[in-house]
C-alpha cells in the first residue's frame, strides 16, 4: 500500500513558474513508476509527465514539453513536477500517481495509487 500526498499548489500568473511535490508513504517507492495527471473542470484526466522507478526514464505529453520537468528524489519517497512557463490552459487539479510496474505509464489504468491532487490555478 502507498498513500501519496501533493502539495505545492496555489495561484501563479501566466508566464511564471511553480513546483509541486508529492510525498509518498512506505519503503518501496523506488519500485514504483510515477506520474503526474492534470483534470481542469469538465474534462477528463489527463497524463502529463512520467517517471520510471530508477528516474531514468521521463516521458511528456506534447502540451507541457519543453516546459514542465518531473523528477524524483528516491531517497526522500518524493516525485516533484516543475512548472515553467504556465499557461492559463495549465489550469486543473494536479494529481501524482504510482505504478507497480516501476513504468512511466501514459494510460492512467496502468496507476494503481492515486493522491488527493492540488489544484493549480493560472491567471492571464
Amino acid at each position: 500500500q502507498v498513500q501519496l500526498v501533493e502539495s505545492g499548489g496555489g495561484s501563479v500568473q501566466a508566464g511564471g513558474s511553480r513546483r509541486l511535490s508529492c510525498a509518498a508513504s512506505g519503503r518501496t517507492f523506488d519500485r514504483y513508476g510515477m506520474g503526474w495527471f492534470r483534470q481542469a473542470p469538465g474534462k477528463d484526466r489527463r497524463f502529463v509527465a512520467g517517471i520510471s522507478r530508477s528516474g531514468a526514464g521521463t516521458y511528456y505529453a506534447d502540451s507541457v514539453k519543453g516546459r514542465f520537468a518531473i523528477s524524483r528524489d528516491n531517497p526522500m519517497n518524493t516525485v516533484y513536477l516543475q512548472m515553467n512557463s504556465v499557461k492559463p490552459e495549465d489550469t486543473a487539479v494536479y494529481y501524482c500517481a504510482a505504478a507497480r510496474n516501476g513504468n512511466y505509464n501514459i494510460n492512467l489504468y496502468s496507476y494503481d495509487y492515486w493522491g488527493q491532487g492540488t489544484q493549480v490555478t493560472v491567471s492571464s
